[in-house]
Parts: C-alpha cells; structure tokens; sequence
C-alpha cells in the first residue's frame, strides 16, 4: 500500500483556515465546528458499516475472489455487482471510497469502480417521490439511462486502461 499523506496535507489545511477564520471572527468558529460535528454525527453510522465491510472483505475474501468478481476476467457478473451495488448503497459518496480503494488495490477493474460510483446517481428511496412528481415513464427512462450511462462510463475507463496497459 502507498504512503498517502493527503489526508494529513487535507487536516493541516483545514486547521490553518481555522486559525485564520478564528483570527477574523471567532463566532463563526464555533459555528463551523457545530455544523462539522453535525455531519460526522451523521456520517459515522454510514462510516462505521463502510469499515465493517472493510473488514469483512480483507477477513474472508481473498484477492483471487475479487479478481473473479471484479477483476479482468469478471464479465458480465462484474458489471452487474458494479451496477446493482451502486443502485443500492446509501449515504454519502465519500465514505465509500475506503471500501473502494481497497477494492481497487486487490484487482477490482477501475471501469466497475466507475460504473459503481455512477450508478449511485440512482436513490431507491427515492424513486416513489419521483414517480410522484414526474410519473412512471420518466422515472424509468432516467433509471435505464443512468444504468447505461454507468456502464458506459465503465467501458470508457476500461478502453483507456486498456490502451494504457499495451504502450
């Protein structure tokens, strides 16, 4: 695994416009660190099960089952976990990308990666309150096209990678 010190870059950022924002006016300090706490009140169940996943994934599927599923010689089965489990994950995108990236780093093909995050534009929660305001057949034809779009996304990706792999 690579030493990645963006995250730390990211904090030390952060602080300093703290420092700087604090200089300026206290007030909206505390303010901004109230609305941050909220947020992580909100995210940390969707983090916690992001992390539990985590640990499922490295515990008992190893990196040749990721490779068959998602791997380069996953086919049609890869495209449609990529596809479904977009459609069904919740909560924000970002507390994905852990379980991504360590997808990723034990052979899962970046055009699935992009097909998943993709067809995250589809919210099952949500699909009643749009039949509601634009009927069923708007709501179908945005589903199947976000669907295609993913995929096509993915095949984009995989056609550079491709392309990448051979110079």
């Amino acid at each position: 695994m690579k030493n990645n010190k963006s995250g730390l870059i990211m904090l030390g950022i952060v602080i300093v416009l703290y420092v700087v924002l604090f200089s300026v006016k206290p007030d909206k300090v505390f303010d901004a660190l109230g609305e941050s706490l909220g947020v992580l009140k909100m995210i940390i169940p969707i983090l916690l099960i992001v992390f539990f996943l985590m640990a499922l994934l490295n515990t008992f599927i190893d990196e040749k089952a990721i490779s068959k599923h998602l791997g380069e010689q996953s086919g049609l089965k890869g495209w449609l976990l990529s596809l479904v489990g977009g459609i069904l994950s919740h909560g924000p995108g970002y507390v994905w990308y852990p379980l991504i990236q360590n997808l990723r780093e034990q052979g899962a093909r970046d055009g699935l990666v992009i097909a998943f995050i993709y067809a995250r534009a589809i919210k099952i929660p949500w699909l009643p309150l749009m039949v509601t305001y634009f009927g069923m057949t708007f709501t179908l034809v945005y589903t199947f096209y976000v669907v295609l779009g993913a995929y096509l996304q993915g095949m984009i990706v995989n056609m550079f990678d491709n392309k990448e792999k051979n110079l």
